[in-house]
């Protein structure tokens, strides 16, 4: 019987698939391997290959990273680039490993987040709406510019701003905009985007935190007036 190609497999097999649809978490050492060879050889696709190697280093990829280049261009299928891109991807392994996790900065406060937002934004002549994705410990997910609008006003879709706090798991949300004038005063269309969002918060089960106005020396933090 033929080989069949790895994009001959069922789309569920598939490793780039799996990895879309499931996450890296759920592929195996040689799917993953796979995926960065990119083919097999005319005998055997990329995973049975890589499988193949990884038994021959005991399923261990400490193992694996102690080959040479030299030694695993003698399988059939793996040349020069591939034997790299193995070895590459051991050593990144090891250097994650022996890296610290980045410490994410705690914004659970609006003096917080204007110390960290007001270098961002201090320069700016014109308005700019971003949104700050926290877990329940106040801890920065990510932030995501909005909008980048005119001197007076930018425009907002609050839909966005929950489909990206679903996207990213957040279950704390936070949003803050400059006034390039130095006015701290809300405007009629901040106090109605927080309003709106506050409820569109409530629905989905995320806490809104606060709706910070930032100037060049100072800020407005709706939830230190009460209004969120």
């Amino acid at each position: 019987m033929d080989k069949l190609n790895i994009n001959q497999w069922a789309e569920e097999d598939r490793p780039r698939e799996k990895l879309m649809r499931q996450g890296p978490a759920s592929l195996s050492d040689a799917e993953l391997l796979a995926i960065l060879v990119g083919s097999g050889s005319t005998k055997e696709d990329a995973v049975t290959l890589m499988k193949r190697i990884l038994s021959d280093c005991n399923n261990n990829l400490n193992t694996l990273g102690k080959k040479s280049i030299h030694e695993l261009i003698q399988y059939n299928g793996v040349g020069e680039a591939k034997a790299i891109a193995i070895l590459a991807a051991c050593e990144l392994g090891k250097r994650r490993q022996m890296g610290s996790p980045e410490e994410r900065p705690d914004l659970g406060t609006a003096t917080r987040i204007y110390n960290y937002m007001h270098p961002l934004l201090q320069d700016l002549d014109v308005e700019e709406f971003w949104l700050l994705l926290m877990n329940h410990n106040y801890r920065l997910i990510k932030k995501i510019r909005i909008s980048h609008g005119g001197i007076t006003e930018v425009s907002v879709d609050i839909r966005i701003i929950l489909r990206e706090a679903v996207l990213a798991n957040a279950t704390i949300i936070a949003v803050c905009h400059n006034h390039p004038s130095g006015n701290l005063r809300p405007s009629a269309n901040d106090n109605s985007l927080t309003k709106s969002l506050s409820l569109a918060c409530d629905i989905m089960r995320i806490r809104f935190l606060d709706h910070v106005i930032l100037t060049d020396g100072s800020y407005y933090s709706y939830h230190e007036e009460g209004r969120v």
